[in-house]
């Protein structure tokens, strides 16, 4: 069985999920618990560039808030 995730005639979603980590997922397969649909049916081509485009940072949500706590944790001696 041939890779979904490879096919370049295929038709994909783009699926984030609360860590603002980001998916190529088949338009054909059910959205998994914990996924939500970030960009609809479309091309793999425009996918890949969808999420080129909006995921930036590859950091998980939780660790960039984490991190961007950092300073004050150390500035006011926590």
């Amino acid at each position: 069985m041939a890779n979904p995730l490879e096919d370049e005639e295929g038709v994909y979603l783009v699926l984030v999920n609360d860590e603002n980590q980001h998916s190529l997922w088949p338009a054909f397969s059910t959205v998994p618990a914990g996924w939500t649909v970030a960009h609809g049916e479309d091309t793999r081509k425009n996918c890949l560039e969808y999420v080129s485009a909006h995921w930036t940072d590859m950091r998980p949500a939780g660790l960039i808030r984490a991190m961007d706590d950092e300073p004050r944790r150390k500035v006011s001696g926590a």
